[in-house]
């Protein structure tokens, strides 16, 4: 693509992923923010986001599709059920849209109304068929023509990844215990829960969570059959991060170094994606403020059981980071562009 400068739009960025892409997109070379709105916030992005300060004269301002619409791509950092009435519009007067919520990721209408307690239908169904899922280290090729992203969750993009080398052995189930810090339930809710999380810990919407779907719905289109998967999120006393635990029941055993070497192979050309060896301190410290994964293995032969663990920043890989990496090859960049 020619050096021209690509115009960009983040709609939302009164909340976290929002503010994310913000700071990452303000700091993109070959791109210029030439748009900011969100639903009740407007002033100055530098008063809304005082880190923003010197960095940017923006104006948030509500919703204008005329406006929208000068940018060659809009980021939806919206609830889920905005964007779906949003993205159309968009996409009608030809911007590319990457789309934060959960709007677009799951391929059946029912199984998102039934998943993200939707009060109605789908309001753009025709486009669940569009929507390329945009987990980077899977479909890369798919993105880089769409015109429509749905950026994947913060629970499926740590467990997906981690699990994808395997999918082609004879997996039996797939437990995923998933901690997060408290940001991963938006803004709003941070500081409520920051107090009621100290010195604390809890899981939540056992079996029940909203990503579930996702996650099953991706390792079985990988794996071209469905995969027995329990996914069960926690809360931890802390603002940003994942630490997933995820206990894979095989048909036959994996050693240690089978694993190691199958693992390693696979993500030895991924920019963001790093198998740590066994001895090393895989931490969500290691991660935060990164589009970084980390991954390290366990194997008990005797058992026929993998145990991989997991960390990545929700904030980053989970949502705004991944939404940049997706806008690099959207726009035939180099993966990493924004994100060193």
């Amino acid at each position: 693509m020619d050096k021209q400068i690509i115009k960009v739009g983040v709609v939302g960025i009164s909340g976290y992923s929002g503010r994310e892409i913000l700071k990452l997109m303000l700091n993109h070379p070959g791109t210029e923010v030439i748009y900011a709105s969100a639903n009740k916030t407007t002033g100055p992005v530098a008063e809304i986001w005082p880190e923003l300060a010197g960095k940017t004269n923006l104006i948030c301002q509500t919703y204008n599709l005329d406006e929208a619409s000068k940018a060659d791509l809009i980021f939806l950092a919206t609830p889920h059920t905005i964007s779906m009435k949003l993205a159309p519009e968009l996409l009608k007067r030809n911007v590319k849209v990457i789309d934060m919520s959960g709007d677009f990721r799951l391929s059946s209408e029912r199984e998102f109304v039934k998943w993200y307690k939707a009060a109605s239908e789908h309001s753009a169904p025709d486009l669940l068929d569009v929507a390329v899922y945009g987990l980077p280290e899977l479909y890369s090729e798919q993105i880089k023509d769409a015109r429509l992203v749905a950026n994947p969750g913060c629970y499926p993009t740590v467990s997906i990844l981690a699990v994808r080398p395997l999918l082609d052995h004879h997996i039996k189930t797939i437990y995923i215990d998933a901690k997060s810090g408290v940001s991963g339930a938006g803004i709003r809710q941070t500081e409520r829960l920051m107090v009621e999380m100290k010195d604390n810990f809890k899981a939540y919407k056992i079996l029940a969570h909203q990503h579930t779907p996702e996650i099953t719905e991706q390792l079985a289109l990988v794996a071209g059959k469905p995969i027995q998967v329990a996914f069960v999120p926690h809360l931890l006393p802390i603002e940003r991060g994942i630490f997933a635990t995820i206990y894979v029941s095989l048909e036959s055993p994996l050693i240690q170094a089978d694993a190691q070497k199958l693992f390693e192979s696979f993500y030895k050309n991924s920019a963001f994606v790093k198998v740590l060896p066994g001895d090393a301190d895989l931490a969500i410290k290691n991660v935060v403020g990164t589009n970084n994964l980390q991954i390290q293995l366990t194997a008990a032969t005797d058992q026929n059981l993998l145990v991989i663990t997991s960390v990545i920043d929700n904030l980053i890989k989970g949502a705004a980071g991944q939404a940049v990496q997706n806008f690099n090859i959207m726009f035939g960049l180099e993966e990493t562009t924004g994100l060193k």
